[in-house]
């Protein structure tokens, strides 16, 4: 599709994956998961290259990290990384970007995709977003949603509707994160799929749905929009003027929860969103007991744990799990995490008590 483009987002604030994530280097721009050669970002890009080139590809992160994301995607040209002056969550960072694109191309039909997840199976992931693309570029603004695996409480649900044509349906409703008994319940009947987070519309029904569903939003985006025509400095001025004053709102909030119709297109191609150490435990390949281990990392009598050194000195420096189970041992330069598989989510408190006491080296 000639019309096609990508909007990467990319922002983060480098908790999950703490101590080898930080605020100047979340996640995205690691290299974790089971093909751990490049980072998850340039992964994402590599992905989506044959249905979109480089020079429709626009990368929205923080201010902060641009220097950084653009070190990691050097094929992308300087105008493709968009700098959020301030987070203020997916919806103004998703109609920013597509408020750009429609002013480049008045026909683009857009992509949304998460710079951070895992794909297990590339030429099936290829072949959905085709479809979806196809799907938005005819009709509403569709999404992928991901066949359920296992009754998870972490993830939102769709539940679908009348199927529109073959493996696109209709979205009957959004779903929040559920309780355990009610995720099993959504998986047993087979009518609902994971929340993947990924969104495919022409440039002009997104800005058509901001505008009756956050028309705070949508009067921010103009403003933005009308300083352009006087010129790049006086766009870059503007934005950094209106950015902090955008609704805080996600796109699913926003707009997607509120718009009908919604199309969805299922996916089914070893999808996960690396959401935590236990996650990239879950993905990694397993030892005849069960443990992930790193190059310099050794298990003796030990079941079941992820341990990695990922110091970056150049220093090897050998781990050595003994007589332990179902841990996380992530050694870097200057941290050392040591936390339950299950209790993954709770890096965070390390995060914030750290911050609390000022080591903002560290965070």
């Amino acid at each position: 599709m000639q019309q096609a483009y990508a909007v990467i987002l990319a922002g983060g604030s480098g908790t999950r994956f703490w101590p080898a994530s930080r605020r100047l280097r979340p996640k995205q721009l690691l290299s974790i998961g089971p093909a751990a050669e490049s980072s998850l970002i340039a992964t994402t890009v590599e992905r989506i290259e044959p249905l979109c080139p480089p020079d429709r590809i626009l990368v929205a992160t923080g201010a902060h990290l641009v220097a950084a994301t653009r070190a990691a995607l050097p094929q992308l040209p300087s105008p493709a990384f968009l700098g959020e002056p301030s987070a203020r969550n997916t919806a103004a960072c998703i109609g920013w970007a597509t408020a750009i694109l429609r002013r480049r191309d008045p026909d683009a039909v857009v992509m949304v995709l998460p710079s951070d997840h895992h794909i297990g199976d590339v030429p099936e992931f290829r072949r959905v977003l085709a479809q979806a693309l196809a799907s938005a570029s005819d009709g509403p603004i569709t999404t992928v949603g991901i066949r359920p695996t296992r009754p998870e409480t972490g993830y939102g649900y769709l539940e679908l509707g009348p199927e529109t044509t073959a493996g696109v349906h209709v979205v009957e409703r959004f779903v929040e994160k559920p309780a355990r008994a009610r995720a099993e319940a959504y998986v047993a009947s087979g009518r609902f799929l994971w929340n993947s987070g990924m969104f495919f519309f022409r440039a002009e029904a997104m800005l058509e749905a901001i505008a009756a569903h956050l028309p705070e939003l949508a009067r921010g985006l103009d403003r933005i929009e009308s300083a352009a025509m006087a010129g790049e400095a006086a766009e870059a001025a503007e934005t950094r003027a209106v950015f902090p004053s955008l609704p805080a709102i996600s796109i699913d909030h926003g707009v997607m929860e509120r718009l009908q119709p919604i199309h969805v297109v299922r996916g089914d191609f070893g999808w996960s969103d690396l959401g935590s150490w236990e996650s990239a435990w879950e993905l990694g390949r397993k030892d005849t007991t069960g443990n992930v281990l790193g190059p310099s990392a050794i298990a003796l009598d030990a079941r079941n744990n992820y341990v990695q050194a990922l110091g970056t000195t150049g220093k090897k420096r050998v781990l050595v799990a003994i007589g332990v189970d179902d841990l996380c041992i992530i050694d870097t330069d200057d941290a050392l995490l040591v936390i339950p598989r299950n209790r993954a989510q709770d890096v965070r408190l390390a995060v914030e008590h750290l911050r609390d006491a000022g080591d903002e080296e560290l965070v």
